[in-house]
């Protein structure tokens, strides 16, 4: 649980597949995710439209990251308000790379000769 600013916080509700964000006992949104052995792929943001505009879909993201990387997982994005929030801020960009082994062949093809 992340504690935002006036009674307002972040939660993993495991159970749901979904992070939420919570103001008191009312739920503003959430964050949707399916979850693997190591990593977690965030699928939908939603913010209650009544609340827009407060900062609270960027609260619920980071919450979110800083709870993912809290549990040593990875993370992958099919979620454009995700993807737009690592873009503005790149502190949680570690968190989405993917850092595959390159081939012989890819070497030398990238080489000059």
């Amino acid at each position: 649980m992340t504690e935002i600013a006036n009674n307002t916080q972040v939660v993993n509700n495991s159970e749901a597949h979904r992070y939420e964000i919570r103001t008191g006992e009312r739920l503003v949104g959430f964050a949707e995710y399916s979850a693997g052995p190591e990593h977690i792929v965030f699928n939908h943001t939603e913010i209650d439209p009544e609340f827009g505009a407060r900062g609270l879909g960027g609260a619920l993201a980071q919450g979110a990251l800083e709870d993912v990387r809290k549990q040593g997982l990875r993370a992958e994005s099919q979620c454009s308000f995700i993807d737009h929030y690592v873009g503005k801020n790149p502190e949680h960009a570690d968190l989405f790379a993917v850092h595959a082994p390159v081939r012989e062949s890819e070497t030398a093809r990238t080489m000059p000769s």
